[in-house]
């Protein structure tokens, strides 16, 4: 399961307008969470190599896909220092594009 297609089963279900959603960072564990003014929820979990700190963020969930979109190859690496801070996203190992993309409060 990809991390592309986790997030787009899960904004399903984000809100229309603001299309937030709550990333869970645990030791080698990913929780996406997205819901809606109707009380509906949509929760994905995936393994990922994470060995820091647990965290919570929040992001526009098309924002997060469109940048994952342009990187090439089958990982990804994903940089956060906190829960406040923005996402690096790049390829493991690529110097040539880097993506950045802004949190937002849930």
């Amino acid at each position: 399961m990809g991390l592309r297609a986790a997030l787009q089963r899960a904004a399903i279900l984000s809100n229309e307008k603001y299309r937030g959603i709550r990333l869970t960072l645990k030791p080698n564990l990913l929780i996406m969470q997205a819901h809606n003014p109707e009380q509906e929820e949509a929760e994905e979990e995936m393994e990922v190599n994470h060995s820091g700190e647990a965290m919570e963020i929040g992001f526009n969930v098309n924002y997060l896909m469109e940048a994952l979109a342009a990187v090439d190859g089958e990982a990804v690496e994903l940089g956060f220092t906190d829960g406040n801070s923005s996402c690096l996203i790049k390829a493991p190992g690529a110097v040539s594009a880097r993506y950045v993309v802004m949190p937002m409060r849930l």
